[in-house]
Order: C-alpha cells, then sequence, then structure tokens
C-alpha cells in the first residue's frame, strides 16, 4: 500500500509570563512569510513529540524555557497556512523572565487579550479567541466541523 500524504504537523504555544501581573503573554513578529504576529511555534521534526517541538519552539523562538500546562486544541483547517495543509496543537505554557527574539521572530511583543496587534498570522486571532474562553471559563476549544 503507498505511504499517505498527509498535511504538515506543527505546535504552537501560548507563553503566559506568569511573573508579570495579570500573565500576559509573548508574541512574536515573523521574519518569514507569511508576515505578521503569531504565537511562538514551529514544525515537529521526525522523531520528536509534539509536545518536545512545542517546548523545542518556544525556546528557540522567545529564548525562554517554559512548562507546558495545556492543550488547547487541535486547529486543522486546510486554509489556516497559506504555505500549505498544516495541522498544529496548540499549547498553553508558563515561563518566567523577559523573552528574546530569536530563529524566525524578528521580534517579539508582550499582550494581552485586550491590547493585541491589528495583523497576526494564520489562524491566531481564532486561537486567541479560544484561549480567551480558556482563560474564562477553563474550556478548552470546541469541536469544529
Amino acid at each position: 500500500m503507498p505511504k499517505p500524504i498527509t498535511p504538515l504537523i506543527a505546535a504552537d504555544i501560548i507563553i503566559e509570563l506568569i511573573d508579570q501581573p495579570n500573565h500576559p503573554f509573548v508574541l512574536i513578529e515573523r521574519a518569514h512569510e507569511p508576515f505578521g504576529w503569531a504565537i511562538a511555534g514551529g514544525f515537529v521534526d521526525v522523531g520528536e513529540t509534539v509536545e518536545h517541538a512545542a517546548i523545542r519552539e518556544a525556546k528557540e523562538e522567545t529564548c525562554l524555557d517554559v512548562k507546558l500546562t495545556a492543550l488547547l486544541g487541535i486547529y486543522s483547517n486546510p486554509t489556516r497556512d497559506t504555505r500549505g495543509h498544516t495541522v498544529t496543537a496548540v499549547y498553553i505554557a508558563e515561563a518566567t523572565g523577559m523573552p528574546m527574539a530569536a530563529d524566525d521572530a524578528k521580534n517579539f511583543g508582550i499582550y494581552t487579550l485586550d491590547n493585541l496587534p491589528e495583523v497576526l498570522a494564520f489562524d491566531h486571532a481564532q486561537v486567541l479567541e479560544d484561549y480567551l474562553v480558556f482563560r474564562e471559563t477553563g474550556k478548552v476549544t470546541p469541536l469544529r466541523d
């Protein structure tokens, strides 16, 4: 039987800074297309768990050591990434300290849900709406068709 052709797999991380009031989170400004502000994250390497990829990508892009605390949801809309069909697992993590932009991040910002940047990459506006629900209710992302 031929090997199936499947979407790419990614891991994204909403990094809450627990040593700052109200636990703001980190977004990165992407250095490569698609441009815009995004949750830290990237592709899962062969032989790597999705959780390990999330921790690695957080370190590579923000220089922060993170502790994963929850799986917010799986995002799989075939149009969510203009580069091709990519499925991502979005985690919530906590960290302390000040991030630094590195790797694919040309800049970083510390945000709350009340002061988001205007241009968000991918489907991260939807992800952050789901994160707001999680922060308010503790409920993870609803199932979508």
